[in-house]
């Protein structure tokens, strides 16, 4: 029952319906028991769709194999876990629209771990690397995870110095598996399939999307008990993450930068909103270790 459950419910996700769509069925019918016994237009009126979602869901729902796609998954390595399953990490049922499923490569028992979030800019400078070193010792000393989201700049310094100080990290992609960007990231990407994790809410055959990356963020956020801004510009999308943690109840840290350099208007505009000020890893600790 549980893997006819995790099929339909996959079903309904590739067919790219709103997670919100979703809910309205499974709160009528939590099994999904019905899914394929009732008629479609009862389908699409208990999924509270609008005329074009309608039509994009009429023409996936007929021709998708789930059978041929799960076993592409199973033969990449590639874990489904639904928010029905022991797996799924508790915290993360606090976000803002919880992902209904997360797919994942690489050990899932990283979940379980206390988990630090660091992101920052996409341009960070040698400032952005110093930092993370600096700041990593002490939280893996203590087993903390690191999460962020594999992008250029600050997210893959972080990834990167994790594992070379022999720590473990989480990447949570804003797209599927089998379109990883930046694609310049691909053996760092592999790499920690192998021994750390990854995460997407995103279906491995899914491409990036523009408005993937914002949502990825909450996921960043709500999997780490608080989150460190290293360098941000005033618009930078590191900013969304910490708007997720502090709407998350989770801690933010900040790590100040010089007033004179546009990657540093964002962190020390977050510490005069009240982030906490950090220039080491026990700073972060006297508010995680309590």
């Amino acid at each position: 029952m549980v893997f006819i459950f995790k099929e339909r419910l996959l079903h309904l996700l590739h067919c790219q319906l709103p997670n919100g769509s979703i809910r309205h069925l499974l709160e009528l019918d939590p099994d999904l028991s019905q899914l394929y016994s009732i008629s479609f237009s009862t389908l699409q009126s208990l999924l509270h769709l609008d005329p074009s979602s309608k039509k994009r869901f009429s023409e996936q729902f007929y021709t998708m194999d789930m059978n041929k796609l799960l076993s592409l998954y199973h033969s990449n390595n590639i874990a489904v876990i639904t928010y029905r399953d022991e797996e799924y990490p508790e915290q993360l049922k606090e976000v803002y629209d919880p992902p209904l499923v997360l797919f994942a490569r690489g050990d899932t028992a990283l979940l379980k771990r206390p988990s630090l979030a660091i992101v920052g800019a996409r341009k960070a400078d040698d400032y952005a690397k110093r930092s993370i070193r600096l700041l990593l010792p002490p939280l893996l000393q203590k087993g903390f995870i690191i999460i962020s989201g594999l992008a250029r700049g600050t997210d893959s310094i972080a990834h990167q110095q994790t594992m070379m100080m022999g720590g473990k990290t989480i990447g949570v992609l804003g797209g599927g598996f089998f379109h990883l960007y930046p694609p310049e990231n691909k053996t760092l990407a592999e790499e920690m399939s192998k021994h750390h994790l990854l995460l997407s809410e995103y279906p491995p055959i899914w491409k990036p999307k523009k408005w993937f990356f914002p949502m990825r963020n909450r996921i960043i956020s709500g999997l780490a008990k608080g989150t460190v801004i290293i360098q941000a510009n005033i618009k930078s999308g590191s900013l969304i993450t910490a708007d997720f943690a502090l709407d998350e109840g989770r801690e933010v840290f900040a790590v100040p930068g010089p007033i004179d350099s546009p990657l540093s208007e964002g962190t020390n505009r977050l510490i005069k909103q009240g982030a906490k000020l950090v220039s080491s890893g026990e700073d972060i600790l006297e508010e995680l270790l309590f």
